[in-house]
């Protein structure tokens, strides 16, 4: 009798399945053939199998077995049983997964071929194949665990049905932030990542062991440039995830640097790049210093407040304050900064904010408030969008800007929500 043998990814009833399949058959026969109610039967979609021979060139030694097959035969289902050519079908969950055979004598392997499911294997018949003989099976899909099964060629199994089961990490964002000669890359995961860097000519490799892909992350991955970074390209390869990452010829120049955390709030863990120039980036801090004193109080208030309004509300105040409380010391260094430059912009020097609460920032204590509450900030936002400006390339700004306030968004969502603002700052103007 031919046995099919399934490979779940998990525990399954066998008498839970019986009695399904046979209320189905009762339901079937009840009904009647589809024919009759005049309702066309759905033709099974026939699947193309590949057809791969796996018979050794060498045959098994003579054994005892060979001398009693005529007699056990009429015990095993008949003289076909020892005699007749042996296929092994196999099929897996998901379907067209790479499949590697490999045919397996004593300790030794002695052929191999690899094909996509559905796959029919053909094999030498049982009176051909040794006691020892066996078929391994590996099975391979972008994004699934791998799993591998023998199956001994003498024995009755005919079919083989394999569940493979998802990765246990999926990469569920990924953003980029640049700002002042500094890059950074952010991954967020379900689990703690397991990586390593591989260097290239072009910059290098981010191998992301036992994680798939997600959609919005492969979004993000497309949208990803910066004076720094050229682009980034993801792909699957079986249970890695791989990330080529191609530096400008500026940001060849920059030390790749690593860290992890977790945000126990939304149950994620947090793998950070960060791409620090070589010489501490000395010239860019100067640059910063000379930028702030541009930024004037027109750049604050009045209209600009109308492209903040938007901003704010488009973006949500929870999104926006987990995005923009500093992270880093780089990061704090710069709230810190831009955070006083409000400041001397305020009457008074007290920064006004959402709520009616306002914070002098030249006290120390009163300024790591603010930043800490940096979103709520009346003239904030606009006041980073005019510091950005003056600070980089008109190809990068809004870039820089997103990853300053909305790292996490689709890139094409955020400049539309920046055209809305500037629509209402620019209406606003035309009414003064």
């Amino acid at each position: 009798m031919a046995k099919t043998v399934r490979f779940p990814c998990g525990r399954r009833s066998g008498l839970l399945s019986f009695l399904v399949l046979a209320l189905l058959a009762l339901v079937g026969h009840a009904e009647g053939p589809t024919a009759e109610s005049g309702v066309p039967s759905a033709e099974p979609v026939e699947v193309e199998r590949e057809v791969v021979e796996l018979i050794p060139d060498k045959k098994a030694s003579w054994g005892a077995s060979r001398l009693f097959a005529p007699i056990s035969g009429l015990f095993l289902g008949g003289p076909g049983y020892w005699y007749d050519p042996r296929k092994l079908e196999i099929d897996t969950t998901p379907s067209e997964a790479y499949v590697d055979i490999f045919y397996v004598r004593g300790n030794f392997q002695r052929g191999y071929e690899q094909a996509e499911s559905p796959v029919t294997v053909l094999l030498p018949s049982r009176i051909e194949a040794d006691e020892r003989d066996s078929v391994t099976i590996r099975v391979m899909a972008d994004g699934y665990v791998q799993k591998d099964i023998h199956v001994k060629v003498r024995s009755r199994t005919e079919k083989v049905v394999v569940d493979l089961e998802p990765l246990p990490n999926t990469l569920e964002a990924l953003s980029e932030f640049y700002l002042a000669g500094r890059g950074r890359l952010t991954f967020l995961t379900d689990e703690a990542l397991t990586f390593r860097i591989q260097k290239a000519d072009a910059g290098f490799s981010l191998v992301l062991t036992e994680t798939a892909g997600g959609a919005a992350a492969e979004e993000a991955a497309r949208s990803v440039g910066s004076p720094i970074i050229a682009s980034l390209e993801s792909r699957q390869l079986g249970e890695d995830l791989v990330l080529e990452v191609s530096l400008t010829e500026k940001g060849r120049q920059h030390e790749v640097r690593s860290r992890q955390s977790y945000d126990a709030v939304r149950r994620l863990h947090s793998f950070v790049l960060d791409l620090v120039p070589a010489d501490g980036g000395a010239a860019d801090i100067e640059r910063v210093r000379g930028v702030l004193p541009k930024i004037r109080a027109r750049d604050v208030g009045g209209c600009a407040l109308a492209f903040e309004e938007v901003l704010r509300a488009s973006l949500g105040d929870e999104e926006l304050a987990r995005a923009m409380v500093p992270k880093d010391r780089f990061m704090d260094r710069y709230s810190r900064a831009t955070m006083r430059r409000l400041g001397q912009l305020s009457p008074g020097g007290r920064v006004e904010f959402l709520d009616g609460s306002r914070f002098e920032v030249a006290i120390p204590i009163e300024l790591s408030a603010a930043v800490i509450e940096a979103s709520n900030a009346r003239g904030y936002l606009s006041l980073l969008r005019r510091f950005i400006a003056l600070l980089e390339e008109p190809e990068y700004r809004t870039r820089t800007l997103q990853g300053w306030i909305a790292p996490e968004l689709p890139a094409a969502e955020f400049r539309a929500i920046v055209e809305r603002a500037e629509a209402a700052e620019t209406r606003c103007r035309q009414k003064v």
